[in-house]
C-alpha cells in the first residue's frame, strides 16, 4: 500500500463577523483539487488536545499557499499559522472518522477527526 502525502495549513481566520469570538482556525486538508476543511474553535495544546471542529464547505487550494488575505464576502483575513505535509488517506465518505499522520514544523503526530471532536496526539514543538 502507497501512503499518500498532501499538504495541510491552519489559518487563523481574524475579524469575521459571523464569529461571536471574532478569533478560529480552519484546518484544511489538500484533498486532490480543493481543501477539505475544518473550523476549530481553538487550537488542541498540551493540555487539551481534544477540540471542536465543523465540517466546512472545500476550500480552494490557493489557501495552501497564502501567507495572509482577505477573505471574500467581508467576512475577515486569514493569516497561515502551521503548515506542513500529512500522510493517510481521507474517507470518500466525509461523515466517517479520518486519522492521518501531520508532520510539519511545529506540529508531528497523528490527527483524528471523528464527526465534531478532532484530538492531536502530537510530538509538538511550539504549539501554544
Amino acid at each position: 500500500m502507497i501512503i499518500k502525502s498532501n499538504r495541510w495549513v491552519i489559518l487563523e481566520h481574524l475579524e469575521d463577523p459571523n464569529d461571536p469570538i471574532g478569533r478560529h482556525f480552519d484546518l484544511l486538508l489538500e484533498d486532490g483539487t480543493s481543501c477539505r476543511s475544518w473550523r476549530l474553535k481553538t487550537l488542541p495544546s498540551k493540555e487539551s488536545q481534544y477540540v471542536q471542529c465543523t465540517l466546512l464547505p472545500s476550500h480552494n487550494l490557493k489557501w495552501l499557499d497564502i501567507d495572509e488575505s482577505v477573505v471574500s464576502g467581508g467576512r475577515g483575513k486569514a493569516k497561515r499559522f502551521l503548515t506542513g505535509i500529512y500522510k493517510g488517506f481521507l474517507p470518500n465518505d466525509r461523515s466517517k472518522p479520518l486519522r492521518i499522520h501531520l508532520e510539519g514544523k511545529e506540529w508531528q503526530g497523528f490527527l483524528e477527526i471523528d464527526k465534531i471532536i478532532s484530538r492531536l496526539s502530537t510530538t509538538t514543538q511550539g504549539l501554544p
